[in-house]
């Protein structure tokens, strides 16, 4: 049975329920305008699925339906919706159907009382929800990762090509695209008087270098954050570098190769991949997921002294367009005092190396350097600089660049430090004007199958060891 606070947003719970959407190919996104958006969230077990629901959006219908199977996952889901309906600054108005019967997926692929499928959850069935739900006609916006090994990525490809022929879009909530600090260092790379031209690099000194860590606990909309027993589960949730790269990947594409098609049969060489293990203890597993002890399906990847090792941890090699880049995530269980996930960035030019700092000289807060390359006249590359930068602020007023050293710093503007969080929304905010449009740039889905050939092949090579 539901708790009292699960109960006290639903509307509606395993009751017959009828579409209002008559979804054929030749309406524009599959009935989806402007005004009549209509979410179905299926099988929520990751809290991006409530953070798309922290704001409201004019063209988004407040009710929306849930299926899912009943247990701790919908339960938890649903917590986060009430919290953000009943805060007390700007409280969201969302209404919640849910329907937790066995048959939850075969149930909405019947009823369909929506037209965009929102899915963050168990990774193992997350490729076969987004196929039979583009193949029924249903636009999807989906968490990463939409494919975790070789197998899936095959279905992934069905998926997009399914999509097509249906008229409606297929997408992944790409946040990382809106953090500032990498904005910023797109913007500096397409100018040729400042960044020069993108260098090749080699496989031992790569020209794009990005590094991320994460942290199992943490907090979340202000409370420490329940993960799932299986989000441990490599076979479940996918390891590490098939995860969380999946945003490395993508940002090397969308900044080294703005507005770019790429081709992952022509493009895409991986020169080596590796994976390695992160180990909880008991203690730090109950902590986390509030689970007494480990669930029979984790105990394969048990060992001595009781330590769970999660392989969430991997490193990618490769050559994008003939340019090398690497890629790294690191779990560790839990962040410094004052510290969140962290990242770092490189972005090698002709004229000059843009990077993005993260750590404790930037107070764990994302810091762009610019600092000229070797044998750069320092008065031209100033004045070229703040000529690009005046160009850079005509996008976003108020960023400077301050002289430190033989480097520049970019300083920007609290309010463009809007967190993680606020970046969902403006994910959703850019998936639904291309549902307006009733398209997407020509070089999205492309790029997205480049994507994921990339995580996927690497597990493939880090897993042989090769």
């Amino acid at each position: 049975m539901l708790p009292a606070l699960i109960l006290a947003v639903m509307v509606a719970c395993s009751t017959k329920k009828s579409s209002t959407e008559t979804v054929t190919a030749n309406n524009k996104a599959a009935g989806a305008t402007t005004d009549n958006i209509k979410l179905i969230t299926l099988d929520p077990g990751h809290f991006h699925a409530a953070l798309l629901q922290k704001t409201m959006y004019a063209q988004v219908d407040p009710v929306v339906h849930v299926y899912a199977p009943g247990g701790d996952d919908v339960q938890e889901h649903l917590k986060k919706i009430e919290a953000y309906n009943t805060r007390p600054e700007d409280p969201t108005k969302w209404k919640e159907e849910i329907y937790t019967d066995p048959d939850y997926f075969k149930k909405m692929l019947a009823e369909k009382p929506g037209n965009v499928v929102v899915l963050a959850g168990n990774n193992q069935k997350k490729t076969e929800y987004i196929k039979a739900s583009v193949d029924a006609g249903l636009n999807v916006l989906a968490d990463k990762p939409m494919a975790i090994n070789i197998q899936s990525f095959d279905l992934l490809k069905k998926a997009f090509a399914s999509a097509e022929k249906n008229n409606v879009l297929l997408y992944d909530i790409m946040t990382e695209r809106y953090e500032i600090t990498t904005m910023l260092q797109r913007e500096f790379s397409m100018l040729p008087e400042v960044f020069g031209t993108l260098q090749k690099g080699t496989p031992a000194d790569p020209a794009i270098t990005k590094e991320s860590v994460h942290h199992f606990f943490k907090y979340v909309s202000g409370t420490p954050l329940k993960r799932p027993s299986w989000f441990f589960d490599v076979t479940q949730e996918g390891e590490g570098i098939v995860d969380v790269t999946t945003h490395l990947v993508d940002l090397v594409q969308w900044e080294c190769f703005p507005e770019q098609a790429i081709d992952y049969q022509k493009d895409i060489k991986l020169t080596n991949a590796r994976h390695w293990k992160t180990n909880l203890t008991p203690a730090q597993f109950r902590q986390v997921t509030q689970a007494k002890s480990y669930p029979e399906f984790l105990k394969k990847d048990v060992g001595k002294d009781s330590l769970l090792g999660v392989y969430s941890n991997g490193e990618i090699n490769y050559q994008i367009k003939g340019v090398n880049a690497k890629v790294s995530v690191i779990w560790n269980y839990q962040a410094p005092e004052g510290a969140g996930d962290t990242h770092y960035s490189m972005m090698k030019g002709t004229q000059a190396n843009l990077i993005i700092r993260q750590g404790k000289d930037q107070n764990y807060k994302p810091q762009l350097f610019i600092e000229p390359a070797k044998g750069t006249d320092t008065e031209t590359f100033e004045t070229n600089l703040k000529a690009g930068l005046a160009k850079v602020q005509s996008k976003y007023p108020g960023v400077e660049v301050q002289k430190s050293g033989n480097a520049w710093i970019v300083t920007v503007p609290e309010k463009y430090h809007n967190g993680h969080e606020a970046h969902f929304g403006q994910v959703t905010e850019k998936y639904l004007q291309y549902l307006a449009q009733g398209k997407m740039p020509a070089w999205e889905v492309p790029n997205m199958i480049a994507k994921y050939y990339t995580t996927t092949k690497a597990l493939e090579i880090a897993q042989q060891g090769k």
